[in-house]
């Protein structure tokens, strides 16, 4: 259950089933089903906004951590992925605002391919097993969580509006009693997810993403530090952690897969309107992240702002710099706040996103398996 590359292949299996869905004869029932309201909420709109908060959560649990007690624990440590994780977002914009120029209603987009999925590429990494260095395991997952961070920033600045101030008010308002539990040295859970409960309605109702307010009760959890002891299942967040861990990994993420990978394929052409959306996505999940992540790194290691990783060469950096263009979970979600109400331009995220992600997970994985026969042609004796 904790195995990166089993809840890896539970999320790709997810998205296979509701590709082959969308394309049969149970589409209709499929897209109907989704749509069916509960309580207020579409089938849909319930995994999205509510059940994808838990995930958050757990993004931002994933980050504090490894900000206060893990890998990114200094700045030493920091340089490496932070300075990849920029050439991985800079580089996929740039390309999709290229490739969308001509159309100005489509540039909303721009934040698509800038996003990572830690499962997805982690999971491919833990299928090659010894192939890759756990050097590159470490480089990723550190890429991959700083690339989270920043995907939330971009949500909260960009896919905001029609804010209501009373709202606002009332999430800031249980933001504070959430700290004053932090300061007050509270370690019961129980306080910490009620106010949360809360804490999600509120920011509902005001505008913002409701998934951000998981985010905001994760950096809330107390951590106790624990030098030599990163592993120390005492504190509060680990506690809360390793308990969300399973139920995000093997059926929060796989839902949101199920319910969002479903794109019929029928009728589709490169020349048909709106196809920039889709070309722009898998453009830059492809090309621009593997370039962005690379380059950004070739030229931090070679100005000596850091190491590359240990008994890693070059080519199996690139290898999972590749990687990094699977943005599937991330990128779908933003894709859905960037064209709200808009089938055409969905369905046209859905498939640019399958596609980049795709061919991500292909390519890195061929290099890093030719890197590994490189490596043993060079060592093995005459």
């Amino acid at each position: 259950m904790q195995s990166e590359a089993a809840s890896g292949i539970v999320l790709i299996a997810s998205a296979a089933i509701a590709l082959a869905i969308a394309n049969s004869n149970l589409a209709p029932t499929y897209f109907r089903t989704l749509e069916t309201y509960v309580a207020g909420l579409s089938i849909l709109h319930w995994i999205n906004d509510a059940l994808m908060a838990l995930f958050f959560l757990l993004i931002g649990l994933e980050i504090k951590r490894e900000f206060l007690d893990g890998e990114l624990g200094s700045w030493s440590r920091r340089i490496l992925p932070g300075v990849a994780a920029l050439g991985g977002m800079v580089v996929p914009a740039l390309i999709y605002l290229a490739v969308n120029a001509g159309t100005p209603g489509n540039l909303r987009g721009w934040a698509i391919p800038t996003a990572t999925d830690i499962a997805f590429a982690l999971g491919v990494l833990a299928l090659l097993g010894p192939r890759v260095p756990v050097s590159l395991k470490v480089f990723l997952m550190a890429l991959a969580i700083i690339d989270d961070l920043g995907a939330v920033t971009i949500i909260a600045f960009f896919y905001t509006e029609g804010l209501s101030a009373g709202w606002l008010a009332i999430s800031l308002l249980i933001l504070a009693l959430l700290y004053g539990l932090n300061r007050g040295r509270i370690t019961q859970l129980t306080p910490y997810l009620l106010l949360g409960a809360m804490l999600w309605f509120a920011v509902h109702e005001s505008g913002v993403h409701a998934t951000l307010a998981g985010v905001a009760l994760a950096f809330m959890i107390p951590l106790r530090p624990t030098p030599g002891k990163p592993d120390d299942v005492t504190s509060p967040l680990h506690i809360l952690e390793h308990r969300l861990q399973p139920w995000v990994a093997y059926i929060v993420v796989p839902l949101f897969g199920f319910a969002n990978a479903g794109v019929a394929l029928s009728g589709i052409s490169l020349d048909a309107p709106g196809m920039e959306v889709p070309l722009g996505i898998a453009a830059g999940l492809f090309v621009g992240k593997q370039v962005g992540v690379f380059s950004f790194s070739w030229i931090a290691i070679r100005l000596g702002w850091a190491d590359c990783p240990r008994d890693a060469s070059f080519v199996q950096l690139y290898g999972v710099s590749a990687l990094c263009g699977i943005g599937f979970t991330m990128s779908l979600f933003i894709g859905l706040l960037a064209f709200p109400g808009a089938p055409h331009l969905e369905a046209g995220v859905k498939l640019g996103v399958l596609a980049g992600s795709l061919c991500s997970a292909l390519a890195g994985t061929l290099i890093l398996l030719f890197a590994k026969r490189e490596v043993a042609a060079r060592t093995s004796p005459d």
